[in-house]
C-alpha cells in the first residue's frame, strides 16, 4: 500500500478519503531537517502552506510521484525540481472561491451600516443609533478589479442586491463581462466613479501598490474600498492619511503586505476601517474543499490517473513530454509577450504551427500559449490543466492553423491575439540546444533571445532615434543588454527590442514615448 506523508493541518475529510487507497501518516511540525530524513520513505506528499518543499526535499524524496498543496499558492514548492524528477504538483485553484467571495461581500456590508463599531458600542452599554447611521448599496455603482472567478461571484451577488457594476480585467473580453453585467471600463475611470470597489486580482510587480496615494486622490470622499486578494497591492501607509484625511469614507482589509500585520498605523484608526486576519478562505465549507479537491488528487496520481490541477508539466508521456517542452516553453513565452503587447483584453487566439511542428499533437502546445498569455493576471491560479477552462472563462476564442510549409526555420510557432480594436502577432523559433528565438513581431523580422526585462517601441525609421532611447535609459541608470531592430523598408516604420538588466523606474516609459518619432512603447516582463 503507498504511504502518504501529510505534513500540515489537513481536514479530517481529505484524511480519510486518502485512507482508502493509502497509508496516511500525520507529522506536523517537522523541521527541515526532519522532512528530509523521512520524505523517502512516501508516495505522496499533502501541504498548505507552513511546509517548505525545497529542492533538498525534493531531491531526497526517491519515490515521491505526487505534491498535493490544498490551498492555491505552490510558492512553499520547489515546481521546477519536482518537474524535472517527474514529480506531479497539484493544488486547489477553486476551492476557496465561495468563501472568499462572500468574505468581501461581507465587509462591504459592514462598511455600509458600521457593523463592527455598533457591536463594540452596544456591548460598552451604549445605545448609539444616530451615531451608526449607514448607507445602502442599492442602485451604488460597484468597481470591481479583476474578474476572474472570485470577483464574478461578487459581480453576480453585488447585481442581484441591485448594485451597478464597473470593472477593470485586461484579460476579459467584452462579451464575457456583458454576461455578467459589468461595464468594462478603464482603472482611472473606475475609481474616479465607484462608490465601493473590490480587489481580486494577484501580486505582481504591476499590481503592487496599485492602490496608492494618487490613485485613491481619484476616489469620491464617499467611496470605499475593500482587498481580500493579495496583501502588496494597497499602500497601505497612503490609506490610512486618506482615511485621516477624509479623503475616502471607508476600507476594509483582509489581507496585508506583512502578515501578521503587527502594530500598523491601520490599527489605531478610530473608525472607518475594518481589519480581519487573512479571512477569505475561512470557512467551514473552504477548508473541507481544498482538502477534499487535493486528496482525490493525490488518490488517482496514485492509482496511475491524470491529476486535473496539475501545475507543472508532468501528465504527458516522458517522450512525448522531452520532444515538446522546447516548444512548450516558447509557446508560453510567445503568449506573455503577445498578451502584453495586446493590453491583454483578448478576444481571440490564433495558435499556428508551421514547419515540422504541424504535424505534431498540437493540444499541449495551445495550452501552453494560453498559460503564458494568461500568467500575467492569474499567476500560480493558472496552470497546463485548467489555462484552456480559464480562457473559455474570459471569452477567448483559440484557433488552431497548422502550416506545414517550412519557412526560416524548420518549425515555428505564430500566435495572433485579437483585441477589440487591433491584432498583434509574434513568431518564435527554437535553434541550437533548445535556444529559444523571437523571429518576428507583427510581421518585422527580428531574432530576439528573450529576457526577463525587456523595452519595445514601434517607431519611424530615421537617424538619431535609438541615440536618443539609449541617452534616455542612461539618464535612469538603466542598463541595456542586447538591441534588435526589425524593419521592413527604409525610414519606414521599424520595430526595436531592448534587452535590459533591471525593470524600467517609473516615469521612464513617458520619457520614451515623448521622443519624436515613436508610435508606441511598451514593458515587457517576462516571467
Amino acid at each position: 500500500m503507498p504511504k502518504v506523508l501529510v505534513s500540515d493541518p489537513i481536514d479530517p475529510s481529505g484524511i480519510d478519503l486518502l485512507g482508502q487507497v493509502a497509508q496516511v501518516d500525520v507529522k506536523t511540525k517537522l523541521s527541515p531537517e526532519e522532512l528530509i530524513q523521512i520524505i523517502p520513505e512516501y508516495d505522496a506528499l499533502m501541504i498548505r502552506s507552513g511546509t517548505q518543499v525545497t529542492e533538498a526535499v525534493i531531491e531526497a524524496a526517491t519515490q515521491l510521484k505526487i505534491i498535493g498543496r490544498a490551498g492555491v499558492g505552490v510558492d512553499n514548492v520547489d515546481v521546477p525540481t519536482a518537474t524535472k524528477k517527474g514529480i506531479v504538483v497539484v493544488n486547489s485553484p477553486e476551492g476557496n472561491t465561495i468563501a472568499a467571495a462572500e468574505h468581501a461581500l461581507a465587509l462591504m456590508l459592514s462598511l455600509s451600516r458600521h457593523i463592527p463599531d455598533a457591536n463594540q458600542s452596544v456591548k460598552a452599554g451604549k445605545w448609539e443609533r444616530k451615531k451608526f447611521t449607514g448607507v445602502e448599496v442599492y442602485k451604488k455603482t460597484l468597481g470591481v478589479v479583476g474578474l476572474g472567478k472570485i470577483g464574478s461571484h461578487v459581480a453576480t451577488v453585488a447585481r442581484a442586491m441591485g448594485m451597478k457594476l464597473l470593472a477593470y480585467d485586461p484579460f476579459l473580453s467584452q462579451e464575457r463581462a456583458e454576461q455578467l453585467g459589468c461595464r468594462l471600463v478603464e482603472l482611472d475611470f473606475l475609481f474616479q466613479e465607484s462608490d465601493y470597489i473590490t480587489l481580486h486580482l494577484p501580486k505582481t510587480p504591476e499590481t503592487q501598490n496599485l492602490v496608492n496615494a494618487d490613485t485613491l486622490s481619484k476616489m469620491k470622499s464617499t467611496a470605499r474600498i475593500i482587498n481580500c486578494a493579495r496583501g502588496g497591492i494597497i499602500d497601505e501607509e497612503a490609506l490610512g492619511k486618506a482615511l485621516e484625511s477624509g479623503q475616502i469614507a471607508a476600507a476594509a482589509l483582509d489581507v496585508y503586505a506583512s502578515e501578521p500585520l503587527g502594530d500598523s498605523p491601520l490599527c489605531h484608526l478610530e473608525q472607518d476601517i475594518i481589519l480581519t486576519p487573512h479571512l477569505g478562505a475561512s470557512t467551514e465549507e473552504a477548508q473541507t474543499n481544498v482538502a477534499v479537491d487535493v486528496a482525490e488528487q493525490i488518490r488517482d496520481v496514485l492509482l496511475g490517473l491524470p491529476a486535473r490541477s496539475a501545475v507543472n508539466i508532468p501528465g504527458l508521456r516522458p517522450d512525448v513530454l522531452e520532444k515538446l517542452k522546447p516548444y512548450m516553453l516558447l509557446a508560453e513565452t510567445l503568449g506573455n509577450l503577445v498578451g502584453q503587447l495586446a493590453g491583454g483584453r483578448i478576444e481571440s487566439l490564433d495558435v499556428r504551427l508551421q514547419g515540422e511542428l504541424a504535424s505534431n499533437d498540437s493540444q499541449p502546445i495551445v495550452v501552453a500559449a494560453l498559460k503564458g498569455l494568461l500568467s500575467p493576471a492569474l499567476r500560480e491560479r493558472v496552470n497546463y490543466v485548467n489555462a484552456g477552462i480559464e480562457a473559455k472563462d474570459r471569452g477567448i476564442r483559440v484557433v488552431e492553423t497548422r502550416d506545414a510549409s517550412v519557412r526560416d526555420y524548420s518549425g515555428s510557432i505564430q500566435l495572433s491575439a485579437k483585441g477589440p480594436t487591433e491584432t498583434r502577432s509574434v513568431t518564435g523559433a527554437i535553434l541550437g540546444e533548445d535556444e529559444l528565438r523571437i523571429t518576428n513581431i507583427d510581421d518585422f523580422p527580428i531574432n530576439v533571445v528573450p529576457t526577463r526585462h525587456m523595452l519595445l517601441t514601434v517607431h519611424r525609421d530615421m537617424p538619431g532615434i535609438i541615440g536618443q532611447i539609449g541617452s534616455q535609459l542612461g539618464s535612469f541608470n538603466v542598463n541595456i543588454a542586447s538591441m534588435q531592430v526589425g524593419r521592413k523598408m527604409v525610414r519606414g516604420s521599424a520595430v526595436m527590442v531592448l534587452s535590459l538588466d533591471d525593470p524600467l523606474p517609473e516615469g521612464v516609459l513617458s520619457e520614451i514615448t515623448n521622443v519624436e518619432g515613436i508610435r508606441d512603447a511598451y514593458i515587457v516582463n517576462l516571467q
